[in-house]
Formats: structure tokens, C-alpha cells, sequence
């Protein structure tokens, strides 16, 4: 059995699209598919059903699919241990969009502190990460940590996150130095679409309120929320860490939201393993490296 057809499944199992997972192998899609039917001849059995296009791994697929994973997973671990010192080569990061303005200190610290690697930032979902991690398809994540974290994985907080009200400079909101959960949700809001932790996670705290959102538009980045809102069409409600990414931009208007909710942990998620991995031992050495609580804070914020 070739490890490189493992991967094309392991990867087309992710990707649930040929073209892409042949484009994130590196390789021509006939390849990709020919190495399919090469892994499916020599197991015996079909593991993806397909016509023209991916329909869903079947069930001998879905029974091998976490096997597949832990042998690339444990390859993967191998090679790293070998090549330990120094580190060289690609580090892959995955962040939740509600983190990505972490990544640039998170980064600053893991290359100063390794400059053999290459970082790589993936945008991704929390549940893409829960997969990504046990698999080695990426190193390292930045994501929510109000929960302990699954088993095999350890932590180290990086931030608090709290909301922000996103609206156009100019309007009838730049006197205001708070805004009340009533009149927010009731503007034209824009936000991020359900598939995204953050947008559930503010769903769940507006119910509490006795609210439901109702969003003018949705998209699956924070890029794209910014460009309805610089628009003039639309609000929205934000992660405060953009608030200083955005700082000095003369349309955004960011205002405190009264009562404010509890402050949201966000911090870095490795794999623990023993011996422990050494880009995951990297990871955490430029985590603690410094500390994000309180960064914002002592920064200056257009609101």
C-alpha cells in the first residue's frame, strides 16, 4: 500500500471534490483518480461513490477513513521527529476567521524563534481543525478554548474576545460610546453564516437575550463583512480583535455593546503526544512566548 494513495483519500475525504484534493496534492486529477482505483483494487473494496463528481465515501470508505488518517498522522510525526534540528520546511497554522488577527504575533514568534520554517495560515472551521490536527495535516490551531480540549490535544490561552458593533463612520452612530443587544439586532446586519463557531456561539448568547438574528446578508469571512459595511448598507457585530486590525480606517466605527458578555477565551491547540512533536513543542514556546491578554486593551481603537 502506497502512502501517497492514502493521502489522496485522506485528502479527497476532506476536500469532497476531486479537482480540489488533486490541486492540494499536488498532482493531476487522472492521477489522483487513477491512484483511487489502484488503493480500491488492492483493499477489494469501493471506498468512494462517484459518477462524474464525489458523492461521499461509502461505508467501507468512512470505516477506513480514520485509520488512513492515523497512518499519515503517525508518518508524518515520524519525519518531523527526524528532522527535529533544526526546524526547516513548512509550518502550517489553522485559525477560526474570529482568530486570524492573532496570527500575526503568533507567527512573528514561532519565525524568530525558528527561522528554517515557512509559515502557512489556513483559514478554517473549528470542526475542519478537530479533524486537520489528530491527522498532521496541520501543525498547530488558534481557536475557542471555553471548553477542555478533546483528548490527545493541549492548550494554551492567547486572548480574550469580546463583541464589537461594526457600522459605517458618518452615520447615527458616531456619537454613541455604547449601544444596547435591542438596537443592534435590529439593524441591517451582516454576519458570518451558520457554518462558522463564532456566528453559532453569538446565536446561542443572543437567545439568551430573548433575540434571534436576522441578517440582511451572510458571508464565510470577516473581509467580506467589512466590504458590506464600508458599503454603508449594512452593520455588523465583530470580534473586538478587528477593531485593532482595522485601526486608522476612516469608514469603520466600532462601539461597545451594553451590557457586554463574558469575555471568550481563544488561544493555541497542538497535539500532545509523548514524546512530544517538535513543531507542537514550537508552537507552544512562541505561544508563551507573549501574552495577547491585555494587548488590545493598551492599543488605541476607532470607535
Amino acid at each position: 500500500m502506497q502512502l501517497r494513495h492514502l493521502r489522496y483519500f485522506v485528502t479527497l475525504a476532506r476536500m469532497r471534490h476531486f479537482a480540489r484534493a488533486a490541486e492540494e496534492c499536488g498532482v493531476s486529477q487522472p492521477t489522483l483518480s487513477a491512484g483511487m482505483v489502484a488503493l480500491e483494487q488492492e483493499l477489494g473494496r469501493r471506498l468512494v461513490e462517484r459518477d462524474r463528481r464525489f458523492i461521499g465515501l461509502t461505508p467501507h470508505g468512512e470505516a477506513m477513513l480514520p485509520w488512513a488518517q492515523q497512518i499519515l498522522g503517525a508518518m508524518g510525526a515520524m519525519h518531523a521527529a527526524v528532522m527535529a534540528t533544526p526546524l526547516e520546511g513548512p509550518f502550517t497554522l489553522a485559525a477560526i476567521p474570529a482568530a486570524l488577527p492573532l496570527v500575526g504575533r503568533f507567527g512573528a514568534a514561532l519565525l524568530a524563534a525558528n527561522p528554517g520554517l515557512m509559515l502557512s495560515v489556513r483559514s478554517a472551521t473549528a470542526r475542519a481543525i478537530d479533524q486537520a490536527l489528530p491527522a498532521l495535516e496541520i501543525d498547530a490551531a488558534i481557536t475557542y478554548l471555553d471548553q477542555d480540549p478533546p483528548p490527545g490535544l493541549t492548550a494554551v490561552p492567547l486572548a480574550g474576545e469580546d463583541y464589537l458593533f461594526l457600522t459605517r463612520r458618518g452615520g447615527r452612530f458616531d456619537d454613541r460610546v455604547t449601544i444596547g443587544w435591542d438596537e443592534a439586532v435590529a439593524q441591517d446586519l451582516c454576519l458570518l453564516d451558520e457554518t462558522m463557531l463564532y456566528r453559532r456561539i453569538l446565536d446561542q448568547r443572543l437567545a439568551l437575550r430573548g433575540h434571534v438574528a436576522r441578517p440582511r446578508a451572510t458571508a464565510d469571512s470577516h473581509v467580506a463583512l467589512f466590504a458590506l459595511v464600508a458599503s454603508g448598507a449594512f452593520s455588523a457585530i465583530v470580534p473586538d480583535g478587528y477593531a485593532h486590525l482595522l485601526a486608522g480606517a476612516e469608514w469603520a466605527r466600532f462601539v461597545p455593546l451594553d451590557p457586554p458578555e463574558p469575555v471568550r477565551r481563544v488561544g493555541l491547540l497542538v497535539l500532545d503526544r509523548d514524546p512530544p512533536l517538535p513543531r507542537a513543542q514550537a508552537a507552544m514556546a512562541a505561544a508563551r512566548a507573549f501574552v495577547i491578554d491585555g494587548l488590545y486593551q493598551s492599543l488605541p481603537v476607532s470607535i
